[in-house]
C-alpha cells in the first residue's frame, strides 16, 4: 500500500517534444447527458482538456449537446436524437469510437455516465455500449448502475470504475460508508481484483486498486462535496487513460490532480467552491 504524492505527476506527464502532433496526446469521447443534465459531460470535458488531452469529442442527447457546444469553442458536441440515449443510437456510438482509435491511432479513452439518468432503456444501452468497446473506459455515475446489471462484462478490460460509496453498493452489494478505513481498503481491493478492472472509491481518502496494489490518495477538501467534482476527476482520468497510461496509475495521477486542484480553490473560496473553478487550477497543480 503506498501513499499517492506528487511524484506520480512524473510518470504521467513527460516533456513534450517540438515535433508533437495533434492526437500525439490523446483523443477522449466523453458519453453523457440527457434532457434534464447537460453540465456533467461539460465539465468533464474541460477538466480533461485542462489535463492535456489533444482532443475531445462529447456525444449527448441533442438538448444537452446544444447547451455543452455554446459553452465554450473549445467544445465540439455531437446531438444524438432524442432526450435521452437510446439503443437505437448504439451504432453510432459504436462507430463514433472506432473512427476516433483511427484518428488518434489508438490513443482514444471514453469517458462515460455523467447525468445520463437511469431509464431503462438507457442503462441497458449504456451496458450493450460497454461490452462492446475494448479501449479504455472511465465508468462513472449512471454508468455504473448499468454496469451493476451485468458487472462480468468488464472483466480484464482497461476499464476504471470511480464510484463514491453508495455507487459502490449498488455495483457490490457492499456497504462499506461507515466502516473504518483499513476494512474500506480491504473491500475495495477485493472487488477491484473479483471485478477485475482498477477502481477508484472517491472519498475523504481516495481508495484506489487494481486488485493486486492499492494506493491511497488523501488530497481534497470537504468542500469538494459541491455537484460537478466528480466529473472533473472522470474527466482527468479520460485525459490520462488516452496517452496509454495504465488505469491503476492514471487514477492516482487523476485522483491527486482534482483533489490538489480543489485544495487550491478552497483554499481562497471556501463554501464558494465551483467545479468550474476547480477546473481553472488545474494548470497550477501540473506547473
Amino acid at each position: 500500500m503506498k501513499k499517492v504524492t506528487k511524484d506520480i505527476l512524473k510518470k504521467v506527464y513527460k516533456p513534450r517534444p517540438r515535433d508533437a502532433r495533434k492526437y500525439d496526446y490523446g483523443l477522449l469521447i466523453v458519453i453523457g447527458g440527457s434532457e434534464f443534465y447537460s453540465g456533467s459531460p461539460a465539465l468533464a470535458a474541460m477538466a480533461a482538456f485542462k489535463s492535456g488531452v489533444d482532443m475531445i469529442r462529447i456525444i449527448a442527447p441533442k438538448r444537452a449537446a446544444d447547451i455543452i457546444a455554446s459553452f465554450s469553442p473549445d467544445l465540439a458536441a455531437y446531438p444524438l436524437e432524442g432526450s435521452w440515449l437510446e439503443k437505437k443510437h448504439l451504432p453510432t456510438l459504436i462507430s463514433m469510437t472506432e473512427s476516433a482509435k483511427i484518428v488518434s491511432h489508438g490513443k482514444t479513452a471514453v469517458v462515460i455516465g455523467g447525468g445520463m439518468g437511469r431509464t431503462e432503456e438507457t442503462q441497458e444501452a449504456i451496458l450493450e455500449y460497454i461490452s462492446q468497446v475494448t479501449c479504455p473506459v472511465v465508468i462513472d455515475a449512471d454508468a455504473i448502475h448499468a454496469l451493476a446489471k451485468k458487472p462480468e462484462i468488464i472483466s480484464g478490460k482497461p476499464f476504471l470504475i470511480t464510484p463514491h460509496t453508495y455507487e459502490f453498493f449498488i455495483l457490490t452489494k457492499k456497504e462499506i460508508y461507515q466502516l473504518p478505513e483499513e476494512e474500506k481498503i480491504e473491500q475495495v481491493q477485493k472487488e477491484a481484483e473479483r471485478l477485475g478492472v482498477a477502481i477508484l472509491l472517491k472519498g475523504g481518502t481516495d481508495i484506489i486498486s487494481n486488485g493486486r496494489e492499492v494506493a491511497l490518495n488523501k488530497t481534497g477538501s470537504p468542500f469538494m462535496t459541491k455537484g460537478g467534482c466528480g466529473d472533473t476527476l472522470a474527466g482527468i482520468c479520460g485525459a490520462l487513460l488516452t496517452r496509454g497510461i495504465d488505469p491503476f496509475v492514471a487514477a492516482q495521477a487523476a485522483a491527486f490532480i482534482n483533489g490538489k486542484a480543489g485544495e487550491i480553490v478552497a483554499e481562497k473560496m471556501g463554501e464558494g467552491l465551483l467545479a468550474t473553478e476547480l477546473i481553472k487550477a488545474i494548470p497550477e497543480v501540473l506547473s
